[in-house]
């Protein structure tokens, strides 16, 4: 099934009905899935150590270990989707996450514990932006742009919606019972929307996505689609690397500058409806301008919010707003970009290309961040995140140049 055309009146509004459902289908699974795996331990790492006993590093390196597989599986999961379409692979992630949950629940070992976010990495690999992108362009070709844009609009109430409910299920029912519902949540809700609002798709031989590089001067398409791959790439690891890091270390960032604890987790919260705000703007845009300047406007408020906290900005949530912004709308462009430049055929397989190294990167970046705290400070840390996001202007202006975008 595909709906990448529609002819006439009746077709055309069969489409957009058709497009709710999956879009909606999918916001309530992306917010499921990104609340019982990416967020889970910002809620339940302290319950979890201070009733195991296991040691408090050891129990947010679970998330590290899944984030690892999840970088891992990526690029199979992409070629799936390109091959399968999203259903199956949607399905399965909603079945890994269950089961993952489900074993962390009754996990009475830090080995089992362990395994369980290897289970959980395989879900998250399978199941979180990058798997619902490449399902999105599979099923609307290159009209996908507004579905991923409204999807990430979904996608931004994740820790909204799931760190208060984790917070009264832990309070409640233990952290153990928490895993439980989430299960239960994963195989009861997200895994039927999988299998019946998503359509059943054709199997397709794999493909390579090509550039359309055909103006007079360009380099030969597989070069410049090589080159283009390769730019992207490290845009989207050292964004994925200065998110990771701001996630993990941002209060502690604010505190160092002079902030109480109360504030610093204030200021925190303003990052969460900037991100909302800015795709709501860019949704109302009505994807009239190339992906390539929402990717521009991205990485320039991302560095602006990060050169404002280096120099002391004596107003930092402006600083704050300003990268919320621009992280919002990240998400969007690293959707939307790849589909615009290089087209439907082989994104998914592109998508995971591309989340492989960011993935791994992701994981490894808190606890290297932890390590330059330590030796070298806060200031220093942030100084290094704003010459991160610096390079990726430069690599932005780089990938206009190569792509020949106008």
């Amino acid at each position: 099934m595909t709906l990448q055309t529609a002819v006439g009146a009746p077709e055309e509004a069969a489409y957009w009905s058709q497009r709710h459902r999956i879009i909606t289908a999918l916001g309530v699974t992306q917010i499921l899935a990104w609340g019982s795996s990416y967020y889970l331990l910002a809620v339940l790492a302290r319950p979890i150590s201070q009733s195991t006993g296991w040691g408090y590093g050891w129990v947010v390196g679970g998330l590290t270990l899944g984030l690892l597989v999840s970088g891992l599986v990526s690029r199979r999961v992409g070629r799936l989707i390109d091959t399968h379409g999203g259903r199956p692979v949607l399905a399965t992630s909603s079945v890994c996450l269950g089961l993952g949950l489900a074993l962390l629940a009754v996990a009475g070992s830090l080995p089992v514990y362990l395994l369980a976010w290897v289970v959980l990495g395989a879900g998250m690999g399978a199941g979180l932006y990058d798997a619902a992108f490449s399902t999105l362009g599979r099923i609307y070709g290159t009209r996908g742009r507004k579905a991923i844009t409204l999807l990430t609009l979904w996608g931004g109430f994740a820790s909204t919606v799931c760190w208060p409910l984790s917070a009264f299920l832990a309070e409640a029912i233990g952290w153990r019972g928490t895993c439980l519902v989430y299960a239960g949540l994963q195989l009861a809700l997200a895994l039927p929307l999988h299998l019946f609002v998503l359509p059943t798709e054709a199997r397709r031989h794999q493909a390579r996505p090509t550039a359309d590089l055909s103006t007079p001067g360009n380099p030969p398409a597989d070069t410049a689609r090589a080159r283009l791959i390769v730019i992207l790439a490290v845009i989207v690891t050292t964004a994925g690397v200065i998110s990771a890091t701001w996630s993990v270390h941002l209060i502690a960032i604010l505190q160092a500058q002079g902030a109480t604890l109360a504030a610093a987790v204030a200021l925190g919260a303003l990052v969460g409806p900037s991100q909302v705000g800015a795709r709501v703007v860019e949704m109302l845009g009505g994807g009239r301008h190339h992906p390539i300047w929402t990717l521009a406007a991205s990485v320039l408020l991302i560095m602006t919010g990060l050169a404002l906290l280096a120099i002391g900005f004596p107003v930092p949530a402006l600083a704050l707003v300003a990268y919320g912004a621009g992280q919002g709308i990240f998400s969007i462009a690293r959707g939307t970009f790849p589909l615009a430049l290089f087209g439907a055929e082989g994104y998914g397989r592109l998508m995971g290309q591309l989340a492989t190294p960011s993935l791994i990167a992701q994981a490894l970046a808190p606890s290297a961040a932890a390590l330059l705290i330590v030796n070298a400070g806060t200031h220093a840390t942030v100084v290094v995140l704003t010459l991160l996001a610096g390079a990726n202007v430069l690599g932005v202006a780089l990938l206009w140049r190569v792509a020949r975008i106008r």
